[in-house]
Formats: C-alpha cells, structure tokens, sequence
C-alpha cells in the first residue's frame, strides 16, 4: 500500500475530473486534493465510508500526502481519523500502522463522499451551481448533530 499517497477508486476518477477545473472542464475545485478533502468530510457528515476497490491508476492518480499537508488539509485527515477511532494515538507521526489507517478511513470517506456527489450531480449540467444548492440544504437544515461536520464554511 502506497502509505505516502491518497487513492482515488477507478470508477469515481471521471467524477473527480469533472470537479476540477482544467482547461477542458469548469469544475469548482482547483485540485484533485480538493475534491477529495470535499468529499470526505461530506462522506464523513453523512457517514458513509465505502471501500476503495479497484483504484484509478492514470487520470487521477494516488495523489501524494505532501499536497495535501501543502494546503493544510493533514489537519481534515487527522480530525476524521479521531472522529473514527476515537483515539487520539492515530495521529502519531512516528506509526507508521496509525498512519496506513488513518489515511484508509480518509480514502474511504472520500469514496463515500464521492458516491453522494455522483448521485446529487447525476445530469447537472453545472456542477457548481449544483455543489451550492447542496451545500445551502445543509446549511439551513434544521437539526445540526452534535458530531456531524458542518459543510456551510465552505459557502
């Protein structure tokens, strides 16, 4: 297992393409890294954390860990991985196992944060305009739980 690297399963790689902005798409996020924070803590609010499977090899490839520690979110890592075990040793930087874990139960919200956003993006035709009336439901829900993430910084 790539331990430095963030996979991306094979069947949401088009997905996380079509999120990021390129010259060929207008997606609202700069990076691959992006997305994936996104679709973790979104998988994490709605507690669905799915195993990777097959894993996208080319377009997006495993994205290193030095991106995202580069943009500051190692802190969204470490905080979902707490949130998980509840035990606050996964953060270790020196174990090498709390960090191979840690970084699976990232994966694994990002692909079930992933797999919510297919469905909510299913036939949109922008993604943005989409991502916002998500994230406005949220926002204005009523009942807010004690241990969900709230998503509406991101408005």
């Amino acid at each position: 297992m790539g331990v430095n690297r963030i996979r991306i399963a094979k069947d949401k790689a088009n997905l996380v393409q079509a999120l990021t902005a390129s010259k060929d798409t207008t997606g609202p996020f700069q990076t691959y890294a992006d997305v994936v924070v996104f679709a973790a803590t979104l998988g994490a609010q709605k507690n669905k954390r799915i195993p990777l499977g097959t894993i996208s090899k080319k377009e997006p490839a495993p994205i290193g860990l030095e991106i995202f520690v580069s943009r500051g979110y190692d802190l969204v890592l470490k905080l979902i991985a707490i949130a998980e075990t509840k035990d606050t040793k996964i953060i270790s930087p020196s174990d090498n196992v709390a960090q191979e874990k840690r970084i699976r139960i990232f994966e694994e919200y990002a692909n079930g944060g992933l797999d919510i956003l297919r469905d909510e993006l299913r036939g949109a035709v922008d993604y943005s305009e989409q991502l916002l009336l998500l994230l406005s439901a949220e926002r204005f829900q009523e009942e807010l739980t004690e241990d969900s993430f709230d998503l509406s910084r991101f408005l």
